[in-house]
């Protein structure tokens, strides 16, 4: 771990006015970024510690959904009453991921920010196009059995690892920013992760000096919430492919279906078009093929990770069979 200074930063402005320098970053509970730090994937030169700024505060909304303080902790999200009895899928995804000890520590808005957990990423002896612009990606060729299928570029194939932004993107979920400038952006959590393109240093839209404040989730959904997670070992253990999936049925017909696929991509996965294709059909195999087709027609496997591209199909008709057994 390289040398770097350390504020307590006591309001927003404080943390704002930190972070503005490109040499910066914020710290809450550090679960990411003290790992990356004593591996010299990141070498910050400032820390802004700013668990004392407050956004930890969970509360209902204006309109009878649920604001979700960025520093409030993943347990605390997690056990939260409002959240296990309206919001269960996202519950279940916090609770599957990491361990307790990592949860009752990590915050809610560094979940969000978390890096990929590539064998190429956090080893400075090899090229990263994430890590360093223009050296290559050693995945392509190489170790590349948690790597992406779907949204990936010839600049990185690296996954998104986290569940807590799968559930939330099933749930249409807004990220909430405090700006460098003094003001507050609202950027919905399906647009707050990038895909890597030409950029894959780029994770997310924050700029410098930008602090999340808190994610808010729409009034109570309803519906059957699912998550599922397929994992080469039962506990702490990133996901192959995961599925957070709220459906309702009408009639024996699917009438709602709002699905978020992780492990797949370098961000949590939305297409539209896979709501489109179930609502107003029946729970049967071949709507099932149709949604995994439309999930699927740019999949993409590099080798080792193969395997992902039926593993996803498969997984996706267990979720939606089971999701409409429980909505009948």
């Amino acid at each position: 771990m390289r040398p770097f200074s350390y504020t307590k930063a006591r309001v927003i402005e404080d943390a704002r006015q930190i972070t503005a320098d490109e040499s910066a970053m914020a710290i809450a509970g550090g679960t990411n970024l003290l790992d990356l730090m004593k591996l010299q994937v990141e070498t910050p030169h400032k820390l802004a510690d700013i668990n004392r700024i407050g956004f930890d505060e969970i509360k209902k909304t204006a309109d009878g959904g649920l604001s979700i303080g960025a520093l409030a902790t993943n347990t605390a999200t997690a056990v939260h009453p409002r959240v296990r009895s309206d919001y269960p899928v996202l519950a279940r995804a916090i609770l599957s991921g990491a361990t307790q000890q990592l949860r009752n520590k990590a915050t809610n808005g560094g979940n969000l920010c978390q890096r990929t957990r590539c064998f190429y990423f956090t080893n400075i002896d090899q090229p990263c196009n994430k890590r360093e612009p223009g050296s290559g990606c050693g995945a392509i060729d190489g170790i590349a059995k948690l790597h992406a299928v779907l949204g990936a570029s010839d600049q990185c194939i690296a996954t998104y690892p986290g569940d807590m932004a799968v559930a939330l993107s099933a749930l249409d979920a807004q990220v909430h920013i405090a700006t460098a400038g003094g003001s507050e952006r609202t950027v919905p959590v399906r647009d707050f992760h990038c895909l890597p393109g030409d950029t894959p240093w780029r994770d997310n839209v924050l700029e410098d000096g930008e602090i999340i404040t808190a994610i808010t989730l729409p009034a109570p959904v309803g519906g059957t919430q699912i998550y599922r997670k397929v994992r080469e070992r039962s506990s702490y253990a990133f996901a192959l492919v995961s599925i957070a999936a709220i459906v309702e049925m009408k009639d024996g017909l699917f009438s709602r279906a709002d699905l978020a696929f992780g492990g797949l991509a370098h961000k949590p996965w939305h297409d539209l078009r896979i709501a489109e294709a179930l609502i107003g059909q029946p729970p049967t195999a071949q709507t099932f093929d149709k949604a995994a087709d439309i999930l699927l027609e740019i999949a993409r496997g590099y080798g080792e990770n193969d395997f992902k591209i039926p593993l996803a199909r498969r997984t996706l008709h267990a979720v939606l069979e089971h999701a409409a057994e429980e909505a009948a």
